[in-house]
């Protein structure tokens, strides 16, 4: 796998990690200004993955229960929005 699907494939777990809170969902959609009919229909959008993952660096607590979620360290996940942002 090439290391930009890699990293999709790592920022769309993230993705689905964070909706699956609703208060957490919730902040998500008013950060973005995404509906969630737009969130789903851009959910492979590069931009949209690097926003989510730029969403949980914006709390620490958040990114930190995501990695430990994914089994990734949270270095992993700034890394991939990074290169999400210059893919």
């Amino acid at each position: 796998m090439a290391a930009t699907e890699t990293n999709a494939a790592l920022a769309l777990e993230a993705l689905v990690w964070t909706l699956g809170e609703p208060a957490r969902a919730s902040r998500l959609l008013d950060t973005t200004g995404l509906d969630p009919a737009e969130l789903r229909a851009r959910a492979g959008d590069p931009v949209l993955l690097a926003a989510t993952l730029g969403f949980l660096e914006a709390y620490e607590p958040d990114l930190l229960a995501c990695a430990d979620a994914l089994g990734v360290k949270p270095t992993e996940l700034t890394a991939a929005r990074a290169a999400l942002e210059h893919a």
